[in-house]
């Protein structure tokens, strides 16, 4: 066991001399490029059933609130807000208020307002009058969520 530490240790020395510290001194900018062994159907989050088809679009699409991904805990001080600035509880513990950040806007312009948030829970929920298409073939229609 020791022997395999001190292996471990002496690899990640050598790793670091031959490096030079050049992960320190990188530039910022430029183009992450990472290989994905699917493709999504189309742009709706909702869409999409597997991780592969999920995580190319987790960089594109913003959420009321998120969790602290450097926290190692899922832990209520996790949550931090996105397009909510805030939210609370009623007094009973059955309702639950969310204030959006103000200014944002969709990509055609529109006003980012509380009845996409509503749109988007019924979706959710399958209470909309829309369902949201699981099928490749949505690929040619409109995304129903912007």
């Amino acid at each position: 066991m020791t022997r395999a530490v001190r292996g471990v240790a002496v690899a990640t020395t050598l790793a670091l001399l031959l490096t030079g510290g050049s992960a320190a001194a990188q530039k910022a900018g430029g183009t992450l490029r990472v290989y994905d062994p699917d493709s999504p159907p189309g742009l709706n989050i909702y869409e999409q059933a597997t991780p592969f088809g999920q995580a190319p679009l987790m960089a594109v699409y913003n959420n009321l609130i998120l969790f602290d991904q450097h926290d190692p805990l899922i832990r209520i001080e996790s949550i931090k807000p996105d397009l909510a600035t805030k939210w609370e509880w009623n007094e009973d513990g059955t309702a639950l208020t969310f204030t959006l950040r103000q200014g944002v806007k969709w990509h055609d312009g529109e006003p980012f307002t509380a009845k996409d948030v509503l749109c988007t829970i019924d979706l959710q929920l399958d209470k909309a009058k829309d369902r949201v298409r699981l099928t490749r073939a949505s690929r040619t229609s409109k995304t129903l969520i912007r």
